[in-house]
């Protein structure tokens, strides 16, 4: 594939997973305004409630942004021996794969905690490839975080995932003691927000750059005109 089109081909993937992950983000809050109490996010995918399509649906898109958006920016390398294990498209790959998984085996009714007399298998499993899904998108968050040569994008990222882990933290531990559990909710819809904004800003600042790039390549580069102006001629121009 020549240069023009690869560039041709993660400026179409970025601009389709951001439109598909800012889809998804505006599909949660939707949903989630649509109920008159407090729910976590993976309670909308229950099958007692009138949000559950549109909740299978919202992850899919989930799925398909974070996955085109994790190719345009398979190049990104981070520094330091443990965030190098691996490329940050991978993380984002893994965690698209468990929120395709977490689409088709949703919570039951009320999403109970795994475990007590309302445990379900169903629910350990959402409940578990979810958060697995969450925390490599995390992961993948932190890698972008030190990466080279894209200082807004690595403190962007730096960011959010300390506000992600704060705010996610928080709700995990109210959600695990079945305390407080309106603001638990209110905190991981918040984190979840933060989470795909995350991504669809890693989206954007990739698709700028390719776009840079191949509008540089359609352009000669700069002085180039001047200087074949100046050259001289060759001497059979000049006799004539």
């Amino acid at each position: 594939m020549s240069s023009r089109r690869a560039l041709a081909v993660e400026l179409a993937a970025t601009v389709l997973g951001v439109a598909a992950v800012v889809a998804a983000l505006l599909s949660i809050w939707r949903a989630r305004l649509s109920i008159d109490h407090d729910v976590y996010v993976s309670e909308l995918g229950a099958p007692n409630l009138p949000t559950a399509g549109e909740f299978r649906t919202a992850l899919l898109l989930i799925v398909v942004g974070a996955a085109l958006i994790a190719f345009a920016a398979r190049d990104l390398r981070s520094r330091g021996r443990l965030l190098a294990a691996w490329i940050p498209a991978v993380s984002l790959w893994a965690a698209a794969g468990g929120f395709l998984v977490a689409s088709q085996v949703t919570c039951t009714a009320g999403c109970p905690v795994p475990y007590g007399p309302d445990f379900t298998w169903q629910d350990f499993t959402h409940t578990t490839v979810a958060v697995l899904a969450f925390a490599a998108a995390c992961w993948g968050m932190l890698q972008v975080a030190f990466v080279r040569r894209h200082r807004g994008l690595a403190i962007m990222s730096l960011v959010s995932a300390v506000l992600v882990a704060v705010v996610a933290g928080a709700g995990g531990i109210l959600s695990l003691l079945n305390f407080q559990v309106g603001l638990g909710s209110r905190l991981e819809l918040v984190a979840t927000s933060i989470g795909l904004l995350w991504i669809a800003l890693l989206g954007a600042a990739i698709g700028l750059r390719s776009a840079r790039a191949l509008r540089a390549t359609r352009s000669p580069a700069p002085g180039l005109a001047g200087r074949e102006a100046r050259r001289p001629l060759p001497q059979t121009e000049r006799a004539g």
